[in-house]
């Protein structure tokens, strides 16, 4: 459910501003990680923010930082739950005139094994499958109006993870499919004019690295962040499909 205190205060702040002009630039997965390094990189070139977490109070320190309620837009929002996604996307094109990036970020993991106990449980298994797979299906969807109407640009986390075969990995079959998404929503497109790019980071310096690799060359957010704005930064004429980005010395099969 969409944790209206703060949605709706946004929303009563905000349209009495009505700020019209700059773009617009919707980040979920927001609070932390790549997201956060992301919006910070996006408000230094300009763009309002619309940012979304499962726990909206995760996004009050890095709103104010970012320019406050006239630049930036935090909202509660399960990407998992389709209404929510629908709803703030339609009230944002309402409030702020349009959205011009969107990026699926938000994204959950789990360590899995099929053939020993190790990882976790097969009941705790659903909620990344759904937030890795609908939740960029439902955020894209959501947006696609609003896209098409600005001629926007969707970008869309994978992993390199959806390049190769991890034994009894479960994330990566769901990071698999994102890679699929993004090419089939492009191709949807073509005669739209929105952009679709899927990013492809390697090991990220996030709270969801495993205990396994902590040890391993790792990206920092911001170096993936930075390949975002490299790819919405290209003259509405270059269509950035794809940006595989690893950490230096990164194994090619990890």
């Amino acid at each position: 459910m969409i944790q209206s205190g703060v949605a709706l205060i946004s929303l009563t702040t905000l349209s009495s501003v009505r700020v019209m002009g700059d773009p617009v630039f919707m980040i979920t997965g927001a609070s932390r990680g790549i997201g956060a390094a992301t919006a910070e990189l996006a408000a230094a070139a300009g763009y309002r923010l619309v940012l979304t977490s499962r726990h909206p109070e995760d996004l009050v320190n890095l709103g104010t930082r970012l320019g406050g309620p006239d630049r930036v837009w935090a909202a509660g929002c399960d990407v998992t739950a389709w209404h929510e996604l629908a709803f703030l996307a339609s009230r944002v094109e309402e409030e702020w005139g349009s959205i011009d990036v969107v990026f699926a970020n938000a994204g959950s993991s789990v360590v899995t094994s099929f053939t020993t106990d190790q990882g976790a449980p097969p009941p705790d298994w659903s909620d990344m499958v759904l937030t890795n797979i609908c939740g960029p299906a439902y955020t894209a969807r959501a947006t696609m109006p609003a896209l098409m109407r600005s001629t926007g640009h969707l970008v869309l986390t994978g992993s390199a993870a959806g390049r190769g075969t991890r034994p009894g990995n479960l994330y990566s079959a769901t990071k698999w499919a994102v890679t699929a998404l993004a090419q089939n929503i492009r191709a949807e497109c073509t005669e739209t004019g929105v952009r679709v790019t899927l990013l492809q980071p390697g090991l990220t310096d996030t709270t969801a690295i495993p205990k396994t690799r902590t040890t391993e060359p790792k990206l920092a957010p911001a170096d993936v962040g930075r390949a975002v704005l490299y790819a919405v930064s290209q003259p509405t004429t270059v269509d950035v499909n794809e940006i595989l980005i690893r950490p230096t010395g990164q194994g090619p099969y990890r």
